[in-house]
């Protein structure tokens, strides 16, 4: 499969929200970087899935740890090869059906999960992921709740421009449980022209007060928070945030 089968974060969107849109993972990484102190201590392994352009990864790799960084996007992960050079490794791994190798925290901003085409393949990936945490292991992710499309029905169209790329996204909300963004990107090339490239992400939603119960099923306390620590999570990203007993 080449680059631009890929239905999500092809070459140009990729670098678009490398360059525009890491306000997020700076603003989860404190808090994230808190519920990992304990991992840190005894040199555990991180597994960061949606790792994108490495955004989180890098900050991670910064605090001291040691970091097998994941991602379904060819384009992301070689985005992230650059931006979290430290990482032990970067590599594909695609959701629910990929082997997760098992770590002592396993991590992810960015509501990777909700980019799944159906609930039960988001819940199928939760146990995935409950399966591999190690016993003592930390779990952080954040995932859209229905709420979050609800509070964007009338959303209105928008724009982003930076020095060499800018965006225009449509949003529509054509089912409760689905968050759809068509988005057109521009990037400035070599020769001083514009690059023009469209790509359609449909979210999933799904009701995250349910999550605490399927991942109790397979051993991983956790529960939905509205921020891993002291950031402002959009309205309807909500936090799971979880351990494995020893």
């Amino acid at each position: 499969m080449t680059d631009d089968d890929r239905p999500y974060y092809r070459r140009d969107l990729a670098l678009v929200h490398h360059l525009g849109f890491g306000f997020h993972a700076d603003a989860c990484a404190p808090g994230i970087l808190r519920l990992l102190e304990p991992i840190r201590e005894r040199d555990g392994l991180v597994l960061e899935f949606g790792c994108g352009s490495g955004l989180l990864t890098r900050h991670l790799v910064e605090a001291g740890h040691r970091v097998i960084a994941t991602d379904a996007s060819p384009a992301m992960l070689d985005l992230a090869r650059k931006t979290a050079a430290g990482a032990e490794e970067i590599r594909p791994l695609t959701l629910p059906d990929d082997p997760v190798p098992s770590a002592d925290a396993i991590v992810s901003v960015g509501h990777a999960l909700n980019y799944l085409p159906e609930t039960g393949a988001i819940d199928r990936a939760l146990v995935a992921l409950a399966s591999a945490l190690r016993p003592g292991g930390v779990l952080a992710l954040d995932l859209c709740d229905m709420e979050y499309a609800a509070k964007r029905v009338d959303d209105t169209n928008r724009g982003w421009v930076g020095d060499d790329w800018a965006l225009v996204t449509r949003f529509s909300v054509p089912a409760p449980d689905r968050f759809v963004r068509e988005m057109a990107t521009f990037v400035r090339t070599s020769d001083d022209s514009w690059r023009r490239d469209d790509e359609r992400h449909d979210n999933v939603m799904m009701d995250t007060s349910r999550v605490p119960a399927l991942l109790a099923a397979h051993g991983v306390e956790a529960d939905v928070r509205t921020s891993f620590g002291d950031e402002n999570l959009p309205a309807g990203l909500h936090a799971v945030v979880g351990h494995k007993p020893v």
